[in-house]
């Protein structure tokens, strides 16, 4: 066997190994450790695999992760069941965040005027005190301002001004919220539930 089929051979097999490599540590971390019945642990495993997590944060069970190395959440955050957090493109969490149940933030799509459909996306910024409603879904490249509100339901495809509350497909301005020095902790408000 010539040395050039043995460097062959080689990169088949590391080729084969970081698409295993991938594959296990994404069942493991959507899958696994996702829905482990303890957040400090899933908080740990998020941690190992890159992201930056303040310690006084609560991730409910079921959520999925994308790319977690790009993720950052800052102290009494809490991140309902089931939130879709896609961090591929850089995804910043503030303080006090609420994010609520079934919630999806993404940073990358597909391109539908592309002949190759690639993917194209920008990083999102939630700022402190954000309250994201059940099911809202915010897309690639949007900034939710300081204490804005998105109602439930809601697809946000467009920067959401400070203390704006939106709703809506699209979402749009329904509604101000009053501008106050708030001070409360979603972390704190632990449920039972895991």
């Amino acid at each position: 066997m010539g040395k050039f089929n043995k460097l062959k051979i080689i990169q088949d097999f590391l080729t084969e190994y970081r698409k295993w490599r991938i594959s296990i540590e994404w069942l493991l971390l959507n899958n696994v450790f996702s829905s482990f019945p303890s957040h400090t642990i899933r908080k740990a495993f998020l941690r190992l695999n890159g992201a930056q997590i303040a310690e006084h944060v609560i991730i409910y069970g079921g959520c999925e992760y994308r790319y977690p190395k790009g993720l950052k959440i800052d102290s009494g955050t809490s991140i309902g069941h089931r939130a879709v957090l896609d961090a591929r493109m850089g995804l910043t969490i503030g303080k006090n965040v609420i994010l609520a149940t079934d919630v999806m933030i993404w940073t990358l799509h597909h391109d539908y005027n592309d002949i190759h459909f690639s993917g194209i996306g920008a990083p999102v910024s939630v700022g402190d005190y954000v309250w994201l409603g059940s099911r809202s879904i915010v897309l690639p490249g949007i900034i939710i301002g300081e204490g804005a509100v998105i109602a439930a339901g809601s697809v946000v495809t467009k920067n959401v001004e400070p203390y704006c509350v939106v709703g809506g497909i699209p979402a749009r301005v329904i509604s101000q919220r009053k501008r106050y020095n708030y001070d409360y902790d979603p972390a704190s408000f632990r449920m039972h539930m895991v």
